[in-house]
């Protein structure tokens, strides 16, 4: 199969799916595994790669937001849209410490034993049976309905959620957006909590990830990266807008769903 077609296709897949609670890892490794891209150099390094492509479609659609965090931007005062800016950057670390150290101590072990289909499937499914657990026990009046609600308890027991997804197949945004519904956010706040803790998860071991990989490299695979990465972060930017009008409509549950009836296709019909 020619390279663009693999790097339209495998960017479409992070595009769609790194942001919805459906594992973006789980995805690419299932169907790299149908396209026989896997286990190569080359294809680890274009995961890392089109995952960068989603991590700028996010910069891009909550540009304000994240330079707000850091102090480069000040948010309209409450009365103009109800955000003073209280989300900061102490709310981020607090929501990357366990899983920067969790992912540090055990990032060999993963890689090396993780990545397969078998444990992708499983994950999919405790992933879902998880998320589902979220909306039965949430709180019927959450208590952050903004992200300028979010406490740094909150943000620190989504980041212990967020461990969950160094397992392929659990989802990063569909453990921390169930963590966020059970210590009291809303859909749309767990939601928007998830995508920007992402940027500096993703960058921070998409660029570990990709200097490992820099000497394997080569100018014949950049008609493969580039169409991955624009792919990647086009989809990612629709894919984001519309995931956040649809998830206070559909809630978690449709998503598990669909989790557990890929778990069962794939592996009836491939393993």
């Amino acid at each position: 199969m020619p390279d663009i077609i693999i790097g339209l296709i495998l960017g479409m897949v992070e595009g769609l799916t790194e942001f919805a609670p459906v594992s973006s890892t789980g995805h690419m490794i299932l169907v790299g595994h149908l396209l026989k891209f896997q286990g190569t150099d080359r294809a680890s390094t274009f995961e890392v790669v089109v995952q960068l492509g989603s991590i700028l479609a996010v910069v891009v659609v909550f540009w304000k937001r994240i330079l707000s965090i850091v102090g480069l931007y000040k948010l309209p005062e409450e009365g103009t849209n109800g955000e003073k800016g209280h989300l900061n950057a102490l709310h981020i670390l607090c929501g990357m410490i366990p899983a920067v150290i969790v992912g540090g101590l055990f990032h060999d072990y993963i890689k090396e034993n993780l990545f397969t289909a078998n444990t992708v499937l499983i994950g999919l499914v405790a992933g879902g049976v998880i998320m589902i657990i979220a909306e039965l026990f949430r709180r019927a009046r959450p208590k952050a309905t903004s992200l300028d609600q979010v406490t740094y308890g909150q943000a620190f027991t989504v980041g212990l959620f967020q461990c969950l997804a160094l397992w392929p197949g659990f989802s990063r945004s569909g453990s921390t957006i169930s963590g966020g519904l059970l210590v009291g956010m809303n859909h749309k706040t767990a939601s928007e909590f998830t995508f920007i803790l992402a940027v500096p998860m993703m960058v921070a071991a998409s660029a570990k990830d990709l200097y490992e990989s820099w000497d394997k490299l080569s100018v014949h695979d950049l008609p493969l990266f580039i169409t991955g990465f624009v792919t990647a972060f086009v989809v990612a930017m629709l894919a984001i807008k519309y995931f956040l009008k649809l998830i206070d409509k559909v809630k978690l549950t449709p998503f598990a769903l669909y989790r557990f009836a890929v778990a069962v296709v794939y592996g009836l019909l491939v393993l």
